[in-house]
């Protein structure tokens, strides 16, 4: 009998909630054909506006913090296959093995805190705070059916308080039922006006906190990881100094043959005669004499009888044919000067010696020392900023620089920059560019990886 009342009362109470529900389908059908009013609440609206796109942003966070976490998780384990790379191939005999591999473990600790200490002081914090969110949509979603159920109510009660023949009985009943509605629906509003605003302004102080974290955490990672890359660089530095005789051979990036600049270089030497004593476009092959140019500069003043008049300098193999002339013949000597011509001769005589000043001193720093030509010398038009060769390089085509260890490269950029190609640079050897002061005839393009920035 207890069983079959206890069925009665489930049976009664699913078919109060299936009337509640037909109910309110009903109220909203009559709303919505403009037939029966609905109570608004346009504040309460855009307290739960914000909490839809409160919920929205903070599970977007989650969803890229777990992401992030998936990618700290994956960098640690490519770490850790590195450096187990780095202990198979570190031989026993190599000096500095257990330092290696010390610092391997100590990386791979490194990575594991450092996944650990976001999992809890972001994640879990993460996690928390959505966790809230949950019940509040449920809430908001009781609340609006409550309204429901309250202006159907309201509707009843003053259907019946018009109708013509008035049952004092069934006003009494809806009255009470509205008053009920009422009640249940305000005590929702009131807890919900009061919590949805308190939970929108807290979500300052949460993506704060949540960042700070974060940035906190990632910066004395990346502090105590850069500690480990020196101590490991420490270490290969003290092996490369014991095995220092077998160095690797640094190599230029391939290149792609970009013709333009070759067909204008063929053009220009096609439409003007070549210069004296050039007789090749080609870049001299190693170990000749216009590739490894000697030049001597004597600092010591030379005694007044050493001056032959007419005597001519002789030829360097690396300067060009019009600094032979000049030197040869074209500007008379200082010993065949008159006495009254002391202008010209200051210039005749300065001028040939600064072509050797200057070609030497710019493969030292760029600049003229001593002498009245000290300054800085003229720059190519567009010149960016100096390179040094570190390695030589050997030009396989006639657009190339060819470079010896120690010339200084003054950089210049492309006329079309289409035309660069990853990993070169264009420029013109700043000795080239203190004898003739043309870019045509100087420039060429280098591999960047065999020079260093000097300026």
């Amino acid at each position: 009998m207890a069983e079959m009342g206890s069925k009665g009362v489930t049976a009664g109470k699913i078919a109060s909630n299936v009337q509640k529900k037909l109910t309110r389908a009903q109220e909203k059908v009559l709303q919505k054909l403009g037939k029966a009013d609905e109570t608004k609440d346009e504040q309460f609206e855009q307290c739960v506006q914000n909490f839809n796109k409160q919920l929205t942003e903070g599970t977007r966070l989650q969803k890229d913090l777990r992401t992030y976490l998936a990618s700290v998780k994956a960098m640690h384990e490519a770490s850790k296959k590195l450096n187990e790379c780095l202990q198979e191939v570190y031989e026993p005999d190599w000096p500095g093995r257990d330092e290696a591999n010390k610092i391997a473990e100590n990386n791979d600790l490194l990575w594991m805190d450092y996944h650990q200490k976001l999992v809890d002081q972001a994640l879990l914090t993460m996690d928390t705070y959505l966790g809230q969110f949950p019940d509040i949509k449920s809430r908001i979603a009781k609340r609006g059916r409550k309204l429901v159920d309250y202006d159907s109510a309201r509707h009843h009660y003053e259907s019946l308080q018009t109708a013509k023949k008035k049952d004092e009985a069934k006003i009494a009943k809806a009255e009470e039922e509205l008053i009920k509605a009422q009640k249940v629906f305000e005590e929702m509003n009131v807890d919900l006006q009061e919590e949805l605003p308190s939970l929108w302004n807290s979500r300052v102080g949460f993506y704060v906190n949540t960042f700070q974290s974060i940035a906190g955490l990632e910066e004395n990672f990346h502090k105590e990881m850069s500690k480990l890359n020196q101590n490991l660089n420490d270490v290969l530095v003290s092996l490369e100094k014991q095995h220092g005789s077998n160095t690797f051979t640094v190599k230029a990036q391939p290149r792609k043959k970009t013709k333009l600049f070759s067909r204008l270089r063929r053009k220009k030497n096609s439409d003007s005669p070549p210069a004296k004593g050039n007789k090749s476009p080609s870049p001299p092959p190693d170990g000749s004499p216009a590739a490894t140019p000697e030049i001597r500069v004597n600092h010591e003043p030379e005694p007044a009888s050493a001056a032959t008049p007419g005597a001519a300098l002789p030829k360097s193999p690396s300067q060009p044919a019009e600094a032979s002339e000049v030197a040869g013949g074209t500007h008379p000597a200082a010993g065949a000067q008159e006495p009254g011509e002391t202008a010209a001769s200051e210039a005749a005589s300065s001028s040939l010696p600064a072509v050797v000043v200057e070609t030497f001193s710019a493969t030292v720093n760029g600049t003229v020392e001593g002498g009245s030509g000290a300054g800085r010398l003229d720059l190519p038009p567009g010149f960016m900023f100096k390179v040094q060769a570190q390695h030589d390089y050997t030009a396989t085509d006639t657009d190339e620089l060819q470079l010896k260890a120690g010339d200084v490269v003054l950089v210049i950029p492309f006329q079309n920059p289409e035309e660069q190609d990853e990993g070169w640079l264009m420029g013109v050897k700043e000795s080239d560019w203190n004898q003739h002061k043309e870019l045509e005839k100087c420039r060429g393009v280098f591999p960047e990886n065999f020079t260093e920035r000097v300026q």
